[in-house]
């Protein structure tokens, strides 16, 4: 039976399909939790070729490195990979060093279409550690107050929640009634709690909760105390800081007046004015010193 024209048109096309190697991935954009174990599928749907050659590469900051070459493991995969038939790795043990792409790359030198290759992009999600907290410790009422959390080794970016008596803040107080009289913004990225005037409701355990995909984790609760300022005794301490201060003062100026404080050396240019002295009265006699003896002897008699 004679082929019709698009008959062999068509086998034609059929048989340079099966000339081609093809992959495919059951999944290219695998996520898996630090120390579990991940499949990076990479599967040959068509291939003529009875040996190819099956490389691993793996591309982080943009500089790609070996992961499978010459039917051998290598790099810092090496203990933690196995290669399964025809084309897939399963990597053990995964660390958030092993976040990356990997590329698939199949060589065919008997098909047509000799050469293949799929780009896998793994995501290894590392559950945050305990977060540092900030919480002050006492807060007048009327006052602002700032409380911190961070945590820095969670990936993806950990999110932030804060809890009052163990019960979580709402991000707008105005959605529930326990929060809804209260003053604050959070911030759930930065892990900010800020009051802009606090209350005497706002008072009690804090503590706050760090999250992402692979988990969470939380630091220890402290108390925050709210009081109310004593106007009154702060007036009242002030006045007897300066009542203290003038006795000071009227002590230190009436020992100048009485001589406690000068000397011989002493010119009459006191820092203190209080401490003036009235000068001696004249007796009437002029003292010269004379070069040659050193002393003094008088310089005219008495004036009557």
């Amino acid at each position: 039976m004679a082929l019709t024209p698009l008959a062999c048109v068509l086998l034609l096309l059929s048989m340079q399909c099966t000339l081609a190697v093809i992959l495919k991935s059951a999944n290219t954009k695998p996520w898996v939790n630090e120390f579990d174990s991940v499949e990076l599928s990479c599967m040959i749907e068509s291939i003529s070729t009875t040996q190819p050659r099956i490389e691993w590469k793996k591309i982080k900051n943009g500089e790609p490195s070996y992961v499978f070459f010459n039917n051998e493991i290598a790099g810092d995969l090496e203990r933690r990979t196995k290669f399964r038939a025809p084309a897939t790795l399963f990597i053990m043990n995964a660390t958030r060093s092993d976040t990356a792409d990997y590329r698939c790359e199949v060589s065919a030198p008997n098909d047509q279409k000799s050469f293949d290759e799929i780009l896998i992009s793994l995501v290894v999600r590392v559950k945050p550690v305990v977060p540092r907290c900030s919480v002050p410790k006492s807060v007048p009422v009327g006052k602002s107050a700032e409380l911190h959390c961070v945590e820095d080794d969670g990936f993806p970016k950990s999110r932030y929640q804060w809890f009052r008596n163990k019960e979580e803040i709402p991000e707008d107080p105005k959605s529930s009634p326990k929060f809804f009289n209260s003053s604050y913004t959070l911030n759930g990225e930065m892990g900010t709690l800020k009051f802009s005037v606090v209350r005497k409701e706002d008072a009690g355990e804090y503590y706050c909760r760090a999250k992402n995909e692979a988990g969470f984790s939380e630091c220890a609760p402290q108390m925050m105390e709210v009081y109310d300022m004593n106007i009154a005794g702060i007036i009242l301490g002030v006045l007897v800081v300066v009542v203290v201060l003038l006795c000071i003062t009227v002590g230190i100026c009436c020992a100048y007046k009485r001589g406690y404080f000068t000397s011989q050396k002493q010119t009459g240019n006191n820092i203190f004015p209080c401490s003036y002295k009235a000068p001696a009265k004249d007796d009437g006699v002029d003292y010269v010193r004379t070069e040659d003896e050193g002393d003094f002897r008088h310089k005219s008699s008495f004036v009557i």
